[in-house]
């Protein structure tokens, strides 16, 4: 097994998902739904994130063949979105590649709307998100166990989010919000050391690397 390449995959899915950072969402989006209702939604929520994640890392890179993007320039791209994330995270503000403040009033009115948007997407797998699927994607160079291992790490990320949004209130409670804060500017941190690598990756990929 490719050992470099499973802790890559693992580290990025669990730092773009960040399971434990959705957990002042779900209770903020969910506030006024009763305990039974909240967990529909989180279950409602997980699946269709996990559909557009699959999707993606299937037909992502076909899609970006036909519109002609290469995936040097992919790769650069999607560095430069997860550093705008990881300082968002790191000064604890609302990422804008993951949120629409404008309409997530609206949303969260309709509690059957919210499971899909904000919660699975762009929250769960927003850009930032199909970024990273497709960047790994483009790293497992077509090697079928990589592309397990990325199936395999998303789903493994997939899982603890549920698990934490379901107990969203627990992990609350036992985390305080300055838990929740110091855990998420840690996975900052390690996001944008891995969206540098990305972007240095793409420019290798694109031969700057060799000037």
């Amino acid at each position: 097994m490719d050992l470099h390449f499973t802790i890559t995959a693992i580290a990025t899915a669990f730092t773009i998902l960040d399971p434990v950072g959705m957990v002042p969402t779900t209770l903020a989006l969910t506030a006024h739904a009763s305990p039974e209702s909240r967990n529909k939604i989180v279950n409602r929520a997980v699946l269709v994130a996990a559909a557009v994640i699959v999707f993606m890392a299937a037909v992502g890179r076909y899609l970006l063949q036909y519109l002609g993007i290469t995936l040097p320039a992919f790769s650069i791209a999607g560095g430069i979105l997860l550093l705008l994330i990881s300082i968002d995270m790191l000064f604890a503000r609302p990422s804008r590649a993951k949120t629409a403040p404008e309409t997530e009033a609206e949303a969260a009115a309709d509690l059957d709307a919210v499971a899909v948007f904000p919660l699975a997407i762009p929250m769960i797998s927003g850009p930032g998100t199909i970024a990273t699927v497709l960047l790994l994607v483009n790293l497992s160079a077509g090697h079928h166990l990589r592309l397990v291992i990325i199936y395999v790490a998303y789903g493994l990320a997939l899982f603890v989010t549920w698990l934490c949004m379901r107990g969203a209130d627990l992990v609350l409670h036992a985390l305080r919000k300055t838990g929740v804060g110091v855990l998420t500017r840690l996975l900052g941190i390690i996001l944008s050391a891995l969206a540098v690598q990305f972007m240095l990756n793409g420019l290798k990929s694109a031969g700057f690397g060799h000037a």
